[in-house]
C-alpha cells in the first residue's frame, strides 16, 4: 500500500481537467464542469478482484543438491559429464573400471549386504531396486537376504562386469531417492581417489526457483501461494511456493547488511530452458482483495486539498469526484467516491 500511495503521489496531473483538479474547491466538487477540451484518453471503472504484488529477484537451479564420494581406492576411469541425468542401474562413475551403480533408496548402504546377514530395511531396498531393474524372478521382497536374493545379485554383478561374489559393497552400489542430474564432476578421469573423498555433486531432476527474501517481506511467502515467475528469456511460468525458512539468515557487510529467508517454489510446468542458476523474476502475491471498484494508477489526480481524485467523463462534459484509495496491483488501484460505479470512463494520459 505504502508503494502505491508513493506511486501515485509522484503522477504529474496532465490532461483538459488538470486545471480543475488543482484548483478543486471546498463546494461543488462533484458537479459538472464544462472542459474546452476532452482529456487525451479514457479508461474504464471496472469492478474486479486486485491483487497487490511485487516482483523480487530468485535463481532458477534445481532441487536436492548432494554430495557423492568414492568407496574404494583406485584411478577414475570413466566419469559421466556435467548435465547428464543418471537413473536406476547406470554408473554414477567407474574406478579402476568396475562401476559406481545408482539404485533407488532413502537409506545409506551403510554396511555389506550378503547372504547371512541380519534382517534389515537396507535388504528390502536392495531387494526392490534388484526386481525393478529385472533381476530375480521368484524373489520375495522382504528384509531378509535369501538365496533367491543372492542369486539375483550374482546374476546382477555378472551384468555389470563385477566380481561376482553374492556380496554388496558401498564401493558397488550408491543408493540415493531418485535420478540425479550431475552438476560438478569432482574427479576426472585419470584422477587417484580413496574412500570418503568427493567425487561428484549431483541433485535432483525437477528445476525450482530459490529466493532469499528480504526478512521484511516474509509475510508475502506463503507455502500453497501461486507466484508467477519470468525466466531468461522472458518465459512465464506459474508456480507454487512450497517451502518457506523458518530462519532467517544474515549477510554481508555491516555497511551493506541483508538478512533474508530462504524461499523455494515449484514450478507448474517444466520450462524451455536448462540453464543452472539463472537469474529469474518472481512475483509474489501480497494480497487479494476482492470485489472492488478500480481505475489505472495514471487515472489518478493530486488535488490542491490533498489526497487524490479521477476526472470522470460523461458525454461532452467532465467532473471531478475525489476519491479514496485502496489496494494497488497490477498498474490499477481500488478506489471509492461519491457516485463512482462500474462502467464509468475516467480521463487518463494518452500513449
Amino acid at each position: 500500500m505504502r508503494r502505491g500511495l508513493a506511486a501515485a503521489a509522484a503522477i504529474v496531473v496532465v490532461g483538459a481537467g488538470a486545471a480543475a483538479a488543482v484548483l478543486l474547491q471546498d463546494s461543488g466538487t462533484d458537479a459538472a464542469t464544462p472542459s474546452p477540451a476532452r482529456p487525451l484518453a479514457t479508461a474504464e471503472v471496472t469492478r474486479e478482484d486486485l491483487v497487490d504484488t511485487k516482483t523480487v529477484d530468485g535463481t532458477l537451479t534445481y532441487s536436492d543438491e548432494r554430495r557423492v564420494a568414492a568407496e574404494t581406492s583406485g584411478t577414475v576411469t570413466w566419469a559421466p559429464e556435467q548435465g547428464a541425468v543418471v537413473r536406476r542401474g547406470r554408473s554414477l562413475l567407474k574406478v579402476d573400471r568396475e562401476p559406481v551403480t545408482l539404485m533407488y533408496g532413502t537409506l545409506p548402504l551403510y554396511r555389506d549386504l550378503y547372504w547371512g546377514v541380519s534382517d534389515g530395511p537396507d535388504v528390502t531396498q536392495l531387494e526392490r531396486n534388484l526386481k525393478a531393474l529385472g533381476y530375480g524372478d521368484d524373489l520375495d521382497v522382504d528384509d531378509h537376504f535369501s538365496y533367491a536374493t543372492y542369486a539375483a545379485v550374482l546374476e546382477w554383478q555378472e551384468d555389470r562386469g563385477l566380481a561376482e561374489t553374492g556380496r554388496i559393497t558401498a564401493a558397488q552400489v550408491v543408493f540415493l531417492p531418485s535420478a540425479v542430474r550431475v552438476k560438478e564432476v569432482k574427479a576426472e578421469v585419470g584422477d587417484k581417489v580413496r574412500p570418503g573423498q568427493q567425487v561428484l555433486t549431483v541433485s535432483g531432476t525437477d528445476l525450482r526457483i530459490h529466493v532469499d527474501l528480504d526478512a521484511e517481506d516474509q509475510a508475502l511467502a506463503r507455502e500453497g501461494a501461486k507466484v508467477s515467475v519470468e525466466l531468461p528469456g522472458g518465459e512465464q511460468v506459474a508456480g507454487r511456493i512450497t517451502e518457506v525458512g523458518k530462519v532467517a539468515e544474515t549477510s554481508g557487510s555491516r555497511e551493506e547488511e541483508s538478512t533474508t529467508i530462504d524461499v523455494e517454489i515449484t514450478l507448474d510446468k517444466r520450462p524451455k530452458t536448462r540453464l543452472d542458476h539463472a537469474p529469474v523474476e518472481v512475483e509474489l502475491e501480497s494480497e487479494r482483495h476482492e470485489n472492488v471498484l478500480s481505475v489505472p494508477v495514471e487515472a489518478l489526480l493530486a488535488l490542491r486539498e490533498g489526497g487524490f481524485g479521477v476526472e470522470v467523463v460523461e458525454g461532452g462534459r467532465t467532473r471531478i469526484v475525489p476519491v479514496e484509495l485502496g489496494a494497488f496491483g497490477s498498474g490499477r488501484v481500488a478506489v471509492e467516491g461519491q457516485g463512482l460505479s462500474e462502467g464509468m470512463k475516467v480521463g487518463v494520459p494518452a500513449g
